[in-house]
This record gives structure tokens, sequence and C-alpha cells, in this order.
């Protein structure tokens, strides 16, 4: 198995429980870790014989342009959407981060992080 990462995917969305999350926005960031087998794709030097990253940050952007109440509801369409399109992806790992939440105290960011394996 080998890895893709996609390391600070930055987007501006509408999450969050309140009210004014859903008005105003926030930044967030999202970490994105797939395992697959890249081995015909380092011989082929094809783009057809790999996971196309490019594919895999639209999904990301794509999905938190969907407003939800919480981080995890949001990770789970990421991980639904990459597993139902990409049929190579063995599994996934996944931060979404919430910057400068709004928790009444000096927190640079919330993460959730959700870990999933192709059943």
């Amino acid at each position: 198995m080998s890895t893709i990462k996609l390391k600070n995917i930055r987007t501006y969305s509408y999450h969050g429980c309140l009210i004014e999350e859903g008005k105003i926005g926030s930044d967030y960031s999202v970490d994105l870790e797939i395992k697959t087998d890249l081995r015909k794709s380092c011989l082929s030097d094809d783009l057809n014989d790999t996971v196309d990253y490019v594919l895999l940050n639209k999904i990301v952007v794509e999905e938190m342009a969907i407003r939800a109440n919480l981080l995890e509801h949001v990770g789970h369409r990421i991980i639904s959407r990459i597993f139902n399109e990409i049929a190579s992806v063995s599994r996934i790992l996944l931060g979404v981060s919430k910057l400068n939440p709004p928790i009444g105290g000096d927190v640079e960011a919330v993460t959730i992080e959700l870990e999933e394996y192709r059943s």
C-alpha cells in the first residue's frame, strides 16, 4: 500500500450549530490521507493508473460547501464520496479543522479526525 496526502485544503464554509455560523461562515482546513496501490502508476507514469489528487481536492471542496451543523457529518460525507467514486482507495484518514472557533476562548482550531477502511 502507498499513501497520497493532501495537506491544509483551505475553505471558507458555513458549518456550525449556531445560527451566526451559518450566516457569517468561518475558515476551515482539511487534511486528507488515502491508502491505495501506486505500483502500477510508478511504472506507467499514467494518470489513469493512480488516484487523481485533483479529484480528491474537488470532493473535499464540494462537500465543505454544503452546510452542516457538525464537522463529523461533513467528514462522513467526504469519506463516503471518496469510497463511492474511487474504487482503488482502501483507507481514508481525514481531519477537518474549524479555525478560530467561537468557543469563548483563545483557541487556534478545533479538529475532528475520522479514519475509515473500505468494507
